[in-house]
């Protein structure tokens, strides 16, 4: 089932709850293929209205097995086995749950499509009502305790009558997930669903033909006799300097006066050389590209009536040609941008193999320090964070650091040319969150449902960095995405 077809689906099933017409709804919902968490989600709370305590236990489980940081999938399948009175595993369920809050007050699934907010202390009430089923009224007293240290005004009434029954030793309600409130597909998504017709009905202004009602994109126009049997083909203006020719083959360069070239790309050909090289432009850039890697390409109309869709190549790419001094055309242009990109002759290029690939140049026996911080400064990231590798797995002896001898790391070189591994470290420790107060320099107004917005001057906390450029917080009890370029940290103890 692609995509699409189950976006329209998911749109109708959650219009039928809208609708009240629940049957129809889990219909519409168990006829989708492989479902994801959140239809998942929809499927067990349309079960457990329906009181169908089995399907709605599956449901969950399928929603967990697709998202095991999903914390209310955990809090609704711990009130199905609550209502089978399965107390020990609805206790398991609700401490899952509790753990995938991460020490927060509350997750806020708005973002995410779920108008719900989930509260710590509401898990830790279910936790102390499943150890009192179980006859330990003193851990249901100490849970409904550390409820207190997560509460809110507007939930510190339900914790107080908790507290009271568990005094007395009398059971109370547990809290309950909200009826008929289901994940909804991103709004966004669905807009584009429908097809749109921008350019509207045309209609007949004046026209040659009498009664002519036709609406096309061309109107009608009188027959000419004797008049050509086929268009005459155009011709083909050379607006562009150099030969057009089609890439064959991917060619990765290995020095700077060379370019990068995938299949499919077209470049022209400024002059080829008799060592099997040929100067080319490509994006408005000049360089070298193995001449045996391009084909000639022909832009005629009949051609490419015959021709069709051109299919890709099927034998290995030709080894690359030696270069020769003298005769291989020159790259570069007569521009000093060009001149400025070349490194100096004695410089040693030092090719980076990261999730992308890319080269600096370095003087040759550069120490540890140099070489880092070009890397660094290339991808825009603080050395603690960069492990380098001579091969492509970072253990043992392969990594360098500010220790590694430096003189054996260019010995490996060949000519002026080495090849290097590059990875970026992960957070691989388990210590709990520690919450960042940041103070936001301007306001943001969310255009997407999972964007936080806030005003000029609120006090932001940092959850997590989703990249470079973008951060997870919480503001005013709402929780979402924001540009990091609109915050600062908030000084502490005025430094």
């Amino acid at each position: 089932m692609s995509f699409v077809d189950t976006l329209r689906q998911w749109d109708m099933a959650v219009t039928c709850v809208d609708r009240q017409d629940l049957s129809e709804a889990l219909k519409m919902f168990l006829s989708i293929q492989d479902p994801n968490s959140k239809i998942s989600f929809d499927i067990g709370c349309l079960h457990l209205l329906n009181k169908d305590l089995d399907a709605a236990e599956k449901a969950f489980d399928c929603s967990i097995r697709k998202d095991e940081h999903l914390a209310v999938a955990f809090f609704q399948r711990g009130m199905t086995f609550y209502k089978k009175k399965r107390y020990e595993e609805s206790l398991a369920d609700f401490q899952q749950a509790f753990k995938a809050l991460r020490g927060n007050q509350l997750i806020d699934y708005k973002a995410l499509g779920l108008r719900y907010k989930l509260y710590a202390c509401e898990v830790l009430i279910n936790m102390a009502l499943c150890v009192a089923q179980l006859g330990n009224w003193e851990k249901a007293h100490e849970n409904l305790v550390k409820a207190l240290n997560y509460r809110t005004d507007a939930k510190l009434n339900i914790i107080d009558k908790a507290l009271d029954s568990a005094l007395k030793q009398k059971l109370f309600k547990p809290v309950e997930f909200p009826s008929k409130v289901l994940f909804k597909p991103n709004k966004h998504y669905v807009a584009e669903l429908e097809k749109k017709d921008y350019l509207g009905k045309a209609t007949v202004v004046a026209s040659v033909v009498p009664q002519d009602a036709f609406s096309g994109f061309a109107p009608l126009q009188p027959q000419v006799q004797d008049g050509p049997t086929s268009p005459k083909e155009p011709e083909v203006l050379r607006a562009l300097e150099g030969e057009p020719h089609t890439v064959l083959f991917q060619f990765v360069p290995e020095t700077s006066d060379e370019l990068a070239v995938v299949p499919g790309n077209v470049v022209f050909v400024l002059q080829k050389g008799a060592d099997n090289w040929a100067s080319v432009i490509f994006n408005g850039r000049r360089g070298l590209v193995p001449n045996n890697y391009l084909e000639r390409l022909e832009m005629s109309m009949a051609s490419k009536q015959n021709e069709g869709i051109p299919q890709p190549p099927s034998q290995e790419p030709p080894t690359r040609p030696k270069r020769k001094p003298g005769l291989t055309p020159r790259s570069d242009s007569s521009d000093s941008e060009r001149k400025e990109e070349q490194p100096p002759d004695n410089s040693l290029i030092v090719k980076v193999r990261f999730t992308f690939t890319f080269a600096v140049s370095v003087p040759p026996g550069s120490p540890y320090e140099i070489l880092i911080e070009k890397i660094c400064r290339k991808l825009n990231l603080p050395m603690t964070a960069i492990t380098l590798s001579l091969t492509p797995e970072a253990t043992g002896q392969s990594v360098i650091n500010d220790s590694t001898d430096m003189e054996s790391v260019w010995s490996r070189a060949s000519g002026v040319h080495i090849t290097l591994w590059c990875y970026a470290k992960e957070q691989t420790d388990h210590s709990p969150n520690i919450e960042v107060p940041l103070v936001a320099l301007y306001s943001y107004e969310s255009s997407n449902p999972e964007d936080l917005k806030f005003h000029e001057g609120d006090t932001i906390t940092i959850i997590s960095r989703v990249n470079q450029d973008w951060l997870e917080g919480q503001c005013n009890g709402d929780t979402g995405i924001f540009p990091a370029s609109f915050v600062e940290e908030v000084p502490v103890n005025g430094q």
